[in-house]
């Protein structure tokens, strides 16, 4: 007698799958918690303008910033990483970010520095990963990705929203006239702009 209960029981909540379900998966969406649904950031605009201008995958960029400062602008790490994409003092005066507080030049930084690795690391997006985290040449001392737990684990976190072994990019070849007025080809936009500034 409990037996047929139970699954009478049972078959009533089987037959009633599909509705709770349904109303479930409304509530989700209702309190904003469709897992397929795209976060919006104050920083979209910025990060694919400059991820355009640089011609690296925007998510990518997006998975850095979400795993360094979680879109934090004034962020700061034990280390002295600074800003939304976690700058070194030293990374960001090399790349000229004078305020490493403000968004704009600290993506800007932070993807020419990463725009730097790629094409160093041949567009492998673990090495690359390592390289930004924990520094060249922590990898050049490992011949590899270095066996930090911290780095590891940022790499699979970074990984976690965007998944693909290969950064995608295109190379980008700029044209100018030296100062003999030959015609120079090259994929380095540091000698085509250094060109044009001694030409103005």
């Amino acid at each position: 007698m409990k037996r047929r209960s139970v699954n009478l029981t049972i078959q009533a909540f089987g037959k009633r799958l599909p509705f709770i379900l349904t109303c479930l998966l409304i509530a989700g969406v209702v309190l904003g918690e469709n897992p397929t649904k795209k976060v919006k950031t104050p920083y979209d605009d910025i990060i694919n303008i400059i991820a355009k201008k640089h011609d690296l995958p925007s998510n990518l960029i997006h998975s850095i910033i979400r795993t360094e400062s979680n879109y934090n602008s004034r962020a700061v790490s034990p280390k002295g990483a600074q800003g939304l994409m976690q700058l070194m003092p030293t990374t960001a005066r090399i790349y000229g970010v004078k305020d490493v507080f403000d968004p704009v030049q600290n993506i800007e930084g932070g993807v020419k520095y990463l725009k730097d690795l790629v094409e160093l690391y041949k567009k492998n997006t673990k090495m690359v990963l390592a390289a930004y985290n924990a520094g060249q040449e922590a990898v050049k001392m490992y011949s590899g990705i270095p066996p930090y737990p911290e780095t590891r684990n940022y790499i699979k976190k970074v990984m976690s929203t965007y998944t693909l072994s290969t950064i995608r990019t295109k190379t980008i070849i700029y044209q100018y006239y030296d100062e003999s007025g030959r015609l120079v080809l090259t994929n380095s936009e540091y000698l085509y702009s250094l060109n044009r500034k001694n030409k103005k």
